[in-house]
């Protein structure tokens, strides 16, 4: 037995590179021990087995990384595909196993696996393509396939409340789907209004010294205060800028320019026509974007007049209230409308009733890209649009209005069917004979 501990204990059992050797033993009825031949018969096998693992181990693409032990047996177990080959060899009473592969096997192995890795892909991308409609989730998948089908949803607001609440609307008009589309959106809460944005509001106001200059131009920027912004108010004065009315401008909170008429109007029967041509180049110039309307500082207006006024595509024009001088009675004067097209006027002047289109100035309002953008609104003369002073007394109106559209087709009675009021000429001023000639001011305000 002690003969047997020390033949076991000088055999070493090898596993390199995925080989077991197995090394032959002899068993005698009263001793273990190797024979001299079957040690040689080990060593040649031994040998045969280094020579054939070098060879297997140079054509293994893991030792060109410099890695010391072969792992392809271990990867193309993995992968479900290698091959081995066992060879059993026995001599006497010895026996020897040698498992292993060939290099041959390997490189096969190799080349195979990105070939499958390409069906693999090929398998998946198909699976994804032709997978029926009924096996795909249903949330929101309605609202997503009606958008495919083409629907087109038009006139939605800008911001992203409005166009969530315009997807909604159009989708419950055109398939039903609209309560699907709210609960998908997330719009059941009520949109904030100050989130929809608005057309900018640009506001002319001639003014020049006179007793109750100071007066109209605190009422109207007190109405102008109320207006839902953005709103711009252009304020023009003759020869210079007083320091009075910019001093009134500022106390107001209301985004404003202070502008001058720097022309003569000493000779000028209505000095009101050039500034408001001053603010016409104003706007042409710098190209502001929104609604204009001349609004005279002496007149009164309503709140519901600048809500309409955000409304116009074009033109727009309405009534306008006017109490004669005398004050023993009221006329109006603007459109008779269907709806929001112009088919008549009101007038009760004769010396008027020449003109093409019966409004006051302060009757209508337009959109300021017709000054600047002649394309967009197909305009037959690209020369600036300003108020003409040539003309006679009471036909400025007609004339300007005439640059801006050639026929009532292209005007917007507001409100639709014209039938309010909301601007009123009241005549406020003082008689010549209220106050003597001691209480005359000849500086401004």
């Amino acid at each position: 037995m002690a003969s047997l501990r020390r033949t076991l204990s000088s055999t070493t059992y090898q596993e390199q590179e995925g080989f077991v050797v197995l090394p032959s033993v002899v068993v005698s009825s009263c001793a273990i021990r190797v024979t001299p031949v079957q040690q040689q018969q080990q060593q040649q096998l031994q040998q045969q087995q280094q020579q054939q693992k070098t060879r297997d181990f140079g054509s293994s693409p893991v030792s060109a990384a410099g890695v010391s032990q072969d792992y392809t047996p271990f990867l193309l177990a993995l992968l479900g595909f290698g091959s081995s080959s066992s060879s059993n060899s026995s001599q006497g009473m010895g026996e020897k196993v040698v498992v292993g592969k060939s290099s041959r096997g390997a490189r096969s192995a190799w080349r195979r696996f990105p070939i499958l890795l390409g069906i693999c892909f090929v398998v998946g991308l198909c699976a994804g393509i032709f997978t029926p409609y009924s096996w795909t989730p249903n949330t929101g998948q309605s609202f997503i396939s009606h958008f495919s089908e083409g629907i087109k949803v038009e006139n939605m607001a800008t911001s992203s409340g409005g166009a969530a609440v315009g997807v909604a609307n159009a989708l419950e008009e055109t398939s039903g789907i609209g309560s699907k589309a709210r609960e998908i959106v997330g719009i059941d809460a009520v949109v904030n209004e100050s989130s929809i944005p608005r057309k900018l509001l640009i506001v002319v106001t001639p003014t020049y010294n006179r007793a109750f200059q100071a007066y109209y131009l605190t009422r109207l920027a007190h109405t102008l205060k109320l207006v839902p912004p953005p709103l711009l108010w252009l304020v023009v004065e003759t020869e210079a800028q007083s320091l009075e009315t910019a001093s009134l401008l500022r106390e107001t909170g209301i985004m404003y320019r202070h502008l001058v008429c720097e022309k003569n109007v000493t000779n000028i029967k209505d000095r009101g026509i050039h500034q408001r041509n001053v603010a016409l180049a104003h706007i042409e110039h710098h190209q502001l974007d929104g609604i204009v309307y001349f609004a005279d500082d002496d007149n009164v207006y309503t709140l519901d007049l600048f809500e309409e006024m955000r409304q116009i595509r074009r033109f727009g024009t309405w009534l306008v209230g006017m109490l004669v001088h005398s004050k023993s009675k009221t006329i109006l004067e603007g459109p008779v409308c269907d709806g929001e097209k112009v088919v008549g006027w009101h007038t009760n002047e004769k010396s008027k009733r020449l003109r093409r289109f019966h409004v006051d100035m302060s009757g209508f309002a337009f959109n300021s890209s017709i000054l600047w953008d002649p394309d967009r609104w197909h305009r037959p003369s690209v020369d600036p649009i300003r108020q003409l002073d040539t003309v006679k007394e009471g036909f400025q109106e007609t004339t300007f209005i005439e640059q801006l559209v050639a026929d009532e087709s292209q005007m917007e009675g507001r409100p639709p069917g014209c039938s309010k009021v909301m601007v009123w000429h009241l005549h406020l001023e003082a008689a010549s004979g209220l106050l003597n000639h001691h209480h005359e001011q000849t500086n401004n305000m």
